[in-house]
């Protein structure tokens, strides 16, 4: 029979510091539970234990403080992001059956120790895992210790520990003794360190011996005469190092044994935290409050629907009811309805139901029918994606788990049966959190200009992509031989370690610090090279073009479907600011800031006999910010039509407005943009290449020159440390632990986050209402124009020729008009053949 036994303390400690910040949505921390399981479940599989047992140290003071109460004194508190988890930690290895060790007066490694001499005693194996080096002692015939760092678990036997430290475990007391443990604040004897703690333990072994033998042992006057000294302490050291093996726990091997795991309550936990992976790696999925009265047995035929938009969601499931319709579901592309009106919610999960509409999937449908989608009356994972944009996962199963509702049994129909009471819930929460109109009014909306977004697409010239790749890879090249000619020798570029060595090694370049493995050659490293050597550029171009080659030219071109035309995935509940996300490909993400990735937007093409209408909201954040903080002088200046930046620079500068050179406009649009990220001084300096100090006097400049903007920010951050949440102006809502967090990196991330948040979440917000509107308009005066692309606060309309001047009306109007804030929203329209010469 083999035990693992693990310091629970000591590897939830590992945990927290080893992820940061991680929460569920309403700011509970979960980094020391996750981690601590990760580890817990990669041990099980490599020990393969009989047994499992978890011990913990108790608050209450141990015989070690009773007789030295400078024992450990030196140990801070826990923080609070940690002492939250370590109660639910407890509670979720209850539930899973792996017994908890507590015992008052004692110290975890005492339990560790104790467990392991018991089961030695009987012949059986122990393995303790711990990432205390204290622990090493515990290793005898029938104990090895796992010792858990940062790279990797250690496994240590007498063998190994031998090995490394030349003495037996056992005596790694005796060299405590002599050195001292300042973790523990154990003194040990003043003026010995390591290595000659080190080298008398394994001359002599242990303490005892070395007083023995102290007059006639290799040491030097001084120390002889400090060990002589010191003495009382060393035996005082050495008595607190030492590992009580004879604590008062069971000897009966049966009590650590796995107990009848709660598999319910351990999954309502999990689902509470949102800690939706975990309940999947623990398969636990179908474990989730049941509902105990037999649920009522519901027929379902289903239809064909036939729209002409539909949500394609890569594969996840999606659900709606709609308005006296029966049910909707999409699911992998494919759509089906019920047709029962009794039931007004739905969700497939059958295969043989989904094998009866192979092959019919949503974009085959639209393009045989003119039909819409009418009627949607809610969603649910748009609904939880409000309520908690943390989550990753909106699944029936967790989505009932985590607000409590029965998950009813109907077999292939257990989901699709749970929905109406989770929709009532659901329906509760949100209007709990004041978020109906952002829902009904906005996403819900969104949702149907999403999906004819998508079925529609943008036409892509694939040749001209083809071409352009070609003509990069002739660039590379050219690249690739300068590099080499720089550098003396060829080697390969995409390598970080390889040129890390070319250069730091072998020109000499200022290097930062060398790590494992090799020198850092980032972005941000090599952009602060430029002007030591020639090739920094080279590297640089070298980069972006590879870049843009693989990603951009090659990726984009496997995308294209066979009438010629790219199909993004646009994405709702993807991000936390509420901003719209795009894969397959990244729309949003081509390179735009270099003229060679500008001419990328050159291959997206409209068709014959049709034109792109390109519309960019101007400032859009700065002006949600002038109305958010109601600053008077920034108002002014939007309403009045100067330039924000000009204005600023003549603030901060001190200047007449006509005095402002575009160095000082560049400073300024860096610390007007920088302002509303939280942006520092440090960081400021870097950006605009001026030092620390400057760059503080500018930031202060501004903010005296606009006084609403900071009481603005102090406010907001002051209200998400009370609430634990910031809101944009319609009501979204963003969760922010970070605010809670003990470590400064943390929580000044946190503070970032909440003066940002309001103001880049109700762009989104703004930006999504605008694409509702020229959806709708267009629709309502039937022009031959469709919305196909959204890339951040940028739309884009294919119009025919003939009704262009008409949709490009429409398209600003209804962007200009989105919302009524207390500046005017601004937005011109370019039109072209191409998105490049649409934008420019």
């Amino acid at each position: 029979m083999k035990i693992l036994v693990i310091d629970g303390n000591s590897i939830l400690n590992r945990a927290f510091y080893g992820i940061k910040a991680l929460s569920n949505s309403k700011g509970f921390f979960t980094n020391a539970i996750t981690g601590f399981m990760n580890i817990y479940l990669k041990e099980l599989d490599a020990v393969k234990p009989q047994s499992v047992a978890v011990a913990f140290d108790l608050k209450a003071p141990t015989f070690r403080h009773q007789k030295c109460d400078y024992y450990k004194a030196n140990r801070k508190g826990m923080p609070q992001e940690l002492a939250m988890q370590l109660p639910k930690l407890k509670e979720l290895l209850g539930y899973l059956g792996i017994p908890v060790l507590e015992l008052e007066g004692f110290e975890a490694d005492d339990i560790l120790g104790s467990v392991a001499k018991i089961f030695a005693e009987k012949g059986e194996e122990c393995v303790v895992l711990s990432g205390d080096r204290d622990n090493l002692q515990l290793i005898t015939d029938k104990t090895t210790v796992r010792l858990a760092t940062n790279k990797e678990t250690v496994s240590y036997d007498r063998n190994r520990f031998f090995e490394e430290y030349g003495f037996e475990p056992i005596n790694l007391i005796d060299a405590k003794a002599f050195m001292g443990d300042s973790s523990d604040n154990i003194p040990g004897v003043a003026g010995i360190g390591e290595k000659t703690a080190f080298g008398l333990v394994k001359e002599y072994g242990t303490l005892e011996n070395i007083y023995a033998k102290i007059s006639t042992a290799k040491l030097g006057e001084s120390a002889r005469t400090k060990i002589l000294n010191g003495r009382e302490i060393a035996e005082e050291s050495k008595w607190l190092a030492t590992i009580n093996c004879n604590a008062p726990v069971s000897k009966n091997l049966e009590d650590y044994s796995f107990k009848e795991p709660d598999n319910a309550s351990a999954c309502a936990l999990l689902s509470e935290l949102e800690m939706f992976k975990l309940i999947e790696r623990l398969g636990l999925e179908n474990c989730a409050p049941r509902q105990t009265d037999e649920a009522p047995k519901q027929e379902f035929s289903l239809q064909e629907l036939t729209l002409d938009t539909v949500k394609s969601l890569s594969g996840r499931k999606t659900y709606f009811e709609l308005k006296n319709e029966g049910i909707l579901v999409l699911c992998e592309n494919t759509v089906y309805q019920t047709e029962s009106k009794e039931v007004t919610l739905a969700y497939l999960e059958s295969d043989a139901l989904k094998s009866a509409f192979e092959g019919k999937t949503a974009y085959k449908l639209c393009m045989q029918n003119d039909k819409s989608l009418k009627n949607l009356n809610f969603c649910f994972d748009l609904s939880a994606y409000l309520l908690s944009s943390q989550s990753t996962d909106y699944s029936v199963n967790n989505l009932c788990a985590m607000y409590g509702v029965p998950f009813v049994e109907n077999g292939d129909f257990s989901c699709l049966c749970s929905l109406p009471m989770l929709k009532d819930t659901l329906c509760l929460e949100i209007e709990k959190a004041g978020m109906e109109k952002l829902l009904y009014e906005i996403e819900m909306p969104l949702c149907e200009v999403l999906a004819s977004m998508e079925v529609f697409g943008i036409c892509a010239d694939s040749q001209g992509i083809k071409d352009f790749g070609e003509s990069l890879k002739a660039q590379i090249s050219e690249l690739e031989q300068s590099i080499y000619l720089l550098a003396g020798h060829e080697f390969n570029i995409a390598s970080p370690m390889q040129l890390g060595n070319v250069l730091f090694e072998e020109l000499g370049l200022p290097a930062g610090k060398k790590n494992k493995n090799g020198y850092s050659t980032s972005a941000e490293i090599l952009e602060g090279l430029v002007g030591y050597h020639p090739i920094i550029s080279d590297v640089l171009e070298y980069r972006t073009l590879t870049k843009l080659l693989s990603t951009y030219v090659d990726g984009l071109l496997t995308l294209i479907h066979p009438d010629g035309r790219v199909r993004s995935e646009f994405k709702q509940t993807e991000t936390r600011t509420g901003r719209i996300s795009s894969a397959n490909p990244n729309m949003q993400n081509i390179p735009v800031r270099k003229e060679v990735g500008r001419k990328m937007r050159n291959f997206f093409i409209a068709k014959d006999g049709y034109v792109f209408l390109d519309a960019d909201y101007s400032q859009i954040e700065l002006r949600v910010l002038a109305s958010m903080c109601d600053d008077e002088n920034m108002i002014q200046t939007f309403v009045s039509g100067k330039d924000i930046h000009t204005r600023t620079a003549s603030q901060v500068f001190g200047l007449p407005e006509e005095m402002v050179d575009s160095d000082m406009r560049r400073a300024a649009k860096a610390v007007n943009f920088g302002i509303v990220y939280g942006i520092g001084a440090f960081s400021l300096s870097k950006d605009i290449d001026v030092s620390v100090a400057e760059a503080d006097r500018y930031i202060k400049s501004y903010l005296a020159n606009y006084p609403g903007v900071d009481k603005f920010m102090k406010e907001t951050v002051e209200n998400a440390e009370k609430l634990g949440f910031v809101t944009t102006l319609f009501g979204r809502r963003r969760y922010i632990p970070e605010l809670s967090a003990s470590n400064k990196i943390v929580k000044s991330f946190g503070k970032r986050a909440a003066m940002n948040a309001p103001v880049q979440g109700t762009a989104a917000d703004i930006i999504k209402i605008a694409m509702v509107k020229v959806y709708q308009r267009l629709k309502q005066e039937n022009l031959d124009a469709k919305l196909i692309l959204q890339v951040h606060d940028e739309l884009i309309v294919e119009a025919n020729e003939n009704c262009a001047e008409k949709a490009a009306q429409i398209l600003q109007e209804e962007m200009i008009n989105a919302v009524a804030l207390k500046v005017p929203l601004i937005a011109d329209v370019g039109r072209g053949k191409n998105w490049f010469e649409a934008k420019e």
